[in-house]
């Protein structure tokens, strides 16, 4: 998503289980991935990318209907999960996202990733090298047609582009706000302290998520972003929809992987369910 800042590389998070998958509500009683959530035990790790397919996900494309592929977006091709645009002439903002069919409230989310080839033509300045992983997200079945990002907490996968420092696994806020240091932060984008991964390496991250309580941003063990009380934003008109009884706080919900214009491979997106 657009940020003054770019997004990250690899990621870990801790997640607890939702409501019933696609559930507008479903950010209080989560649900599981690969196998049923109360087999599992606290500190097992859950492949929520089979390696194979796509089995658990679901596109939602700008401009498309939820569930439809347009362009063949994404895609599992050598034992990785791509997003390409090889089917598109021009990007036109056509923004992605894949979503995993399970919600999540208290886990660790690990993602292994990398940035490769050149970006397709029409794609923002500010795209390049740019995806993310949407949490505490919307349902995807209430997304409009032309919505271009969930509601949701994006952290952000960034590449470098050159000789610039860009740090990973920054924060962007579609619809959303968060708590830094008691105080209640409005901007869309937040830097991480992280280092700049540069070319096509590939790059694992950490985030760990508490519900509403905490979300850390981790690379090589360490934490270079943290903040408090993930929350809907009640001047974006998109997030006020979401709104029930005048509750603005998100302590769980969606999953889902971006595709920005550029082309970029996911190796692993594994979670760790953590006890409430």
């Amino acid at each position: 998503m657009k940020t003054n800042v770019l997004p990250s590389v690899i990621v870990t998070m801790i997640l607890v289980i939702t409501i019933p998958p696609w559930s507008p509500a479903a950010a209080q009683d989560s649900t599981k991935t690969a196998q049923p959530v109360e087999q599992q035990s606290d500190g097992e790790w859950i492949q929520l990318f089979n390696g194979k397919d796509m089995s658990g996900w679901k596109p939602k494309i700008r401009g498309s209907e939820f569930g439809e592929n347009w362009g063949n977006t994404f895609r599992v091709e050598d034992g990785l999960l791509k997003v390409r645009y090889d089917q598109y002439d021009q990007f036109d903002e056509r923004f992605g996202h894949l979503f995993y069919k399970d919600n999540f409230s208290n886990y660790v989310l690990r993602l292994e990733y990398r940035f490769v080839g050149d970006q397709v033509k029409g794609g923002p300045g500010w795209a390049r090298r740019n995806s993310g992983a949407m949490l505490h997200g919307q349902d995807p079945a209430t997304m409009t047609k032309d919505q271009k990002f969930p509601v949701s907490i994006e952290v952000q996968l960034l590449g470098g582009a050159g000789t610039e420092k860009r740090p990973t696994l920054n924060l962007c806020t579609p619809g959303t706000n968060v708590v830094m240091d008691n105080k209640l932060v409005k901007r869309h984008c937040t830097s991480s302290s992280s280092k700049t991964y540069a070319g096509d390496q590939w790059v694992t991250c950490e985030i760990e998520v508490r519900g509403n309580q905490v979300i850390r941003h981790k690379m090589d063990g360490q934490v270079v972003l943290e903040y408090n009380q993930p929350q809907l934003d009640e001047r974006d008109g998109e997030a006020k929809a979401l709104i029930v009884d005048g509750n603005l706080m998100l302590d769980g919900g969606s999953i889902s992987l971006q595709s920005e214009s550029h082309p970029c491979d996911f190796r692993k997106v594994e979670i760790k369910i953590l006890d409430d």
